[in-house]
């Protein structure tokens, strides 16, 4: 009995030891704090979560537990912290992506997302209740996925990156005016975040770290009611998540403290580490040390210029006054010309109509992009283009492949895309590939490209027309998940505008009739690309084929005669075999007739595509809206003498940059 009581005695100890709920860090030179990620700590004691590589991501844990509530059905206590951080970006305008303190039931967030998902969660778990995560975050980039208010804002968080609350960074100062703050500015700021367990009421408050302003203002930044009993489990972590993206930025933390049940203790502001993280070099070193060796070394500094002069002009490139308003979204061509390591042949990823594409490493960031290099003979609207393919480089959808920039040189135009390690689509369905794509594969990537091109109609702040929606567009990421990219022949218009009209573009076998006949692309003629393509991925045929040597196929043609007979699933890829579901194999094939109705109001939106696929709502029944051979765009007569013209894509020399766009 008396060893059970030491036993029992022990661990009340050993478990009371481990559940804090108090600390402070006034620096971190002797803390134990759990790391993850790229986090690291420095020499002279800051911790650094995030550095000059990106995208990746960064996690900084209190290694014990700390108790917010006794029981599930309890409230869950008042707690306090504050801290000091700084952010230093490549760029002073742009960064990526920011910082979130972060209450979470484990230390780290395993399979969770770099870029704007800050560490937190991944595209299937966020917005879910059963994460039990809360979150204030200072967010650097503004991601319309997220209805973020700027780029440069504190939210709350509460189990999504769609704040519960949140506003412009800044403070009130002593006579209640506010004032607003750089996040990304390299000053240190402090931040205070208190929750009262009786007013269920949280406040953040923000300022800068100065001589003028250092102490904390009485005005909040940000406040929010919220009961976070339902929230926050009896036991919880508490630390910082951060992430970075193809931007970079250094994330530092300079001192912290935290309490349950009381207020947190003040940092010691003039004995934490890195107050001259940032600051220049002192003058005085400088005119004593290095100005004499400056001075030594500018005539050789000069003579090697001139040796270099000739090799430089390698890399010349036209860059305009109009462009510097681009920033980063402009690539150096001898970047990429490094990156790609001269465009040599063995790293070519594809060929299409419009060029070659490259897989490259950027040498500044490591990450792999894929580079598409564009010929063109026109100037003629080429500011309007590169005005469009950066504002494209903006969209942030899970289904949508990352558009970085692009680099003008001479006579090319390259485009800079995220790497897809799992290459195109159309490998997979007409290239014998060593890995074949089941039904619950194929699938999926179908809903994934609806739900991007959704995105792209609606739910963006304009209205993107793809122009070119086919399997070679899609790209599959590691775990095979779709992404549609090649924004290079896009258009954008304001919501509720006419687009104009434009030379025609895109790949024969996706035009819709009304686009061959009027050159104007709309949201209709995507729809009917999007049919073709969902065709060619049940089917595993393009559009415009041969079956054997002197017979074409034109596919929409085929499904339609099999539709006819009653037999319509003979028209599935044989590669199949037997394990599919017959009904959504059906539902798509049935989807893609209606989507190539040659009346454009015939066809359904994009959003009502998703319903259907979803089985939100009914697939109307075909008969019923007199679906015939009159009510498909068969043959594509148009300029077609014997229906076998090669799969080829209108140029874009001819379509894009020829009369404008």
């Amino acid at each position: 009995m008396f060893l059970k009581l030491v036993f029992m005695l022990f661990f009340l100890v050993t478990f009371v030891a481990s559940e804090d709920s108090s600390f402070i860090y006034n620096g971190f030179q002797s803390s134990h704090l759990y790391l993850d990620g790229i986090a690291e700590l420095t020499s002279d004691g800051l911790l650094r979560l995030t550095n000059d590589t990106g995208p990746d991501t960064a996690y900084a844990f209190y290694p014990n537990h700390i108790v917010f509530k006794n029981t599930s059905n309890a409230s869950v206590s008042s707690f306090s912290t504050t801290f000091v951080f700084t952010i230093k970006s490549m760029y002073p305008s742009i960064s990526g992506h920011g910082i979130v303190f972060v209450l979470s039931p484990t230390k780290g967030l395993p399979n969770s997302l770099p870029n704007q998902y800050f560490g937190l969660f991944n595209y299937s778990n966020i917005g879910n209740s059963s994460n039990h995560v809360f979150g204030v975050e200072l967010d650097t980039r503004k991601n319309f996925e997220f209805d973020d208010i700027n780029d440069n804002h504190v939210g709350i968080d509460i189990n999504d990156l769609k704040s519960a609350n949140s506003t412009p960074a800044g403070y009130y100062d002593d006579t209640g005016r506010f004032r607003n703050l750089s996040l990304t500015s390299g000053h240190p700021m402090q931040v205070w975040i208190e929750y009262d367990g009786v007013k269920k009421k949280i406040d953040v408050t923000l300022a800068p770290v100065s001589v003028g302003f250092s102490h904390k203002p009485t005005q909040p930044t940000l406040s929010l009611t919220k009961d976070l009993s339902p929230i926050l489990n009896n036991r919880m972590y508490v630390g910082f998540s951060s992430s970075t993206g193809f931007i970079a930025a250094s994330h530092y933390i300079h001192g912290w403290s935290f309490m349950v049940n009381g207020q947190s203790q003040n940092l010691e502001i003039s004995d934490l580490p890195g107050e001259r993280v940032f600051a220049e070099k002192k003058k005085s070193k400088f005119l004593t040390v290095r100005l004499p060796l400056i001075l030594l070394s500018l005539v050789f500094i000069i003579t090697l210029g001139v040796m270099y002069y000739i090799k430089l002009k390698k890399f010349d490139e036209v860059l305009e006054d109009w462009e510097h308003e681009y920033g980063p979204h402009r690539f150096k061509f001898k970047d990429l010309y490094s990156a790609t390591k001269g465009f040599r042949e063995k790293g070519i990823l594809g060929v299409g109509g419009f060029g070659k594409v490259y897989k490259g490493v950027i040498p500044s960031s490591k990450l792999q992009v894929a580079v598409k290099r564009v010929s063109h003979e026109s100037r003629q609207g080429i500011r309007e283009f590169v005005s469009e393919i950066v504002s494209i480089g903006r969209l942030r959808h899970r289904n949508l492949v990352q558009l970085y920039g692009y680099c003008r040189r001479k006579s090319e135009l390259l485009l800079v895309y995220d790497y897809m390690p799992n290459g195109s689509l159309d490998n997979y369905l007409f290239n014998q590939p060593k890995v074949r794509l089941n039904w619950s594969q194929r699938f999926r990537i179908i809903k994934g490209i609806a739900s991007g091109v959704v995105y792209l109609h609606e739910e963006w702040e304009k209205v993107v027309i793809h122009r070119d929606i086919k399997a070679s567009n899609v790209l599959l990421d590691s775990e095979f998940n779709s992404r549609l990219g090649d924004f290079g022949l896009s258009r954008l218009y304001d919501h509720g505008a006419d687009p104009h009209t434009t030379h025609l573009a895109g790949t024969i076998g996706y035009l819709a009739p009304e686009h061959i006949r009027t050159g104007k692309a709309t949201k209709f003629s995507d729809v009917f690309s999007f049919g073709a393509f969902l065709l060619e991925v049940v089917c595993g045929r393009r559009p415009l084929g041969r079956v054997g040597d002197n017979e074409s196929l034109i596919l929409v043609d085929y499904v339609f005669e099999c539709w006819q007979r009653g037999e319509i699933l003979e028209a599935k890829d044989v590669n199949l075999g037997t394990d599919y579901v017959s009904e959504e194999v059906e539902l798509v094939l049935k989807l893609g007739l209606l989507c190539s109705h040659s009346e454009p109001l015939a066809r359904p939106g994009m959003r009502q595509v998703v319903q259907y696929l979803e089985r939100d709502i009914p697939l109307p029944y075909l008969f019923s809206l007199s679906l015939s051979s009159s009510g498909l765009f068969f043959g594509y007569q148009v300029s077609v003498e014997d229906k076998t013209m090669p799969y080829t894509s209108v140029s874009i020399a001819e379509s894009v940059l020829s009369g404008g766009r």
